[in-house]
């Protein structure tokens, strides 16, 4: 058995997440995460309200603190061996602290940041996200190149498993998809309700702040290998800064990183962090792999349990 971690991205949140978590790990989820963030951790995840939570700012910041404390707490449970893990576009922040190549404080401190100037980013222009139902990831190149040929700015922005690929683009953009679903091949096309083109040219600003906020951590060599959710393949260790700041603006290749993944021998994956989403989209794109769900505090034993008992 080869055992992967995986961390949620942004929509994972949720309020009420990380009640247990707020008690017994005071030290990462109390007054010092309130002093980096300059807002109440614990208000904002355990009161709300959602708008507010649901915000940029909040919220990448609030899942990744609840998701590294859940990863501790897991972690304290099951120490057999980790031989990988991956993070979905902000969780890939959680991959990396989890495997040592950053410090949580210091990862909670480009979090805050990134959230931040991925917000003031998509603050500049009217822009969206839409799902392609029905269309994989050669369609919705195809669709993306289409509109860009005419003027318009779509790209892919997400290829997250089989039948789950997201673009994004100006509100106009989104707009064309979704007027022109049947004529472009697509089943049907879901706006998604983001503040704006996450992982597209529309964030570039944000890049460039993500960018500097970088180049002031020290970067470790990760314990165990994470995949790049722009390149597809494991980290290199004296690429992180640059690789990270790619990634505000480019496509998220999780399904991709997932396929690869088995290909190097990854048979197991734990989704680590609040929901499922990871677990899901690790069910769609890889066969015969197992899958386990680390939602909740609750979750660990059990899950713990059944990998040592199949290890």
């Amino acid at each position: 058995m080869s055992v992967a971690v995986l961390f949620p991205g942004q929509g994972s949140q949720f309020v009420g997440m990380g009640a247990e978590l707020f008690e017994s790990r005071p030290d990462l989820l109390g007054e010092r995460a309130d002093e980096v963030l300059g807002w109440s951790l614990r208000q904002i995840c355990l009161e709300g309200p959602e708008d507010s939570l649901t915000r940029t700012e909040h919220a990448q910041a609030a899942l990744f603190a609840v998701s590294y404390a859940l990863w501790e707490e897991f972690r304290a449970t099951y120490q057999g061996p980790i031989s990988g893990a991956a993070g979905h576009s902000l969780g890939e922040y959680t991959a990396l602290c989890a495997a040592g190549a950053l410090s949580y404080a210091d990862a909670l401190r480009v979090v805050a940041r990134r959230g931040e100037a991925m917000a003031r980013a998509a603050d500049l222009e009217p822009s969206g996200m839409a799902a392609l139902i029905g269309g994989d990831a050669g369609l919705a190149a195809q669709i993306a190149a289409k509109r860009r040929d005419g003027g318009g700015h779509l790209e892919v922005a997400n290829i997250n498993a089989p039948g789950q690929v997201v673009v994004a683009g100006s509100a106009e953009d989104i707009e064309w998809v979704a007027e022109n679903a049947e004529e472009l091949g697509v089943r049907r096309v879901i706006p998604l309700k983001v503040a704006g083109a996450f992982h597209s040219r529309f964030m570039e600003p944000a890049a460039d702040e993500v960018g500097e906020a970088l180049s002031r951590i020290v970067f470790s060599r990760p314990q165990f290998p994470v995949w790049s959710n722009t390149t597809a393949q494991p980290h290199e260790a004296d690429r992180l800064a640059d690789t990270l700041r790619s990634q505000v603006v480019s496509t998220v290749r999780f399904e991709e990183s997932l396929a690869n993944m088995t290909t190097d021998g990854i048979d197991t994956f734990v989704h680590v962090g609040p929901g499922d989403v990871t677990a899901g989209m690790a069910k769609r794109a890889v066969d015969d792999a197992t899958i386990h769900a680390v939602s909740e505090v609750a979750d660990i034993p059990a899950v713990a349990d059944s990998l040592v008992t199949v290890s």
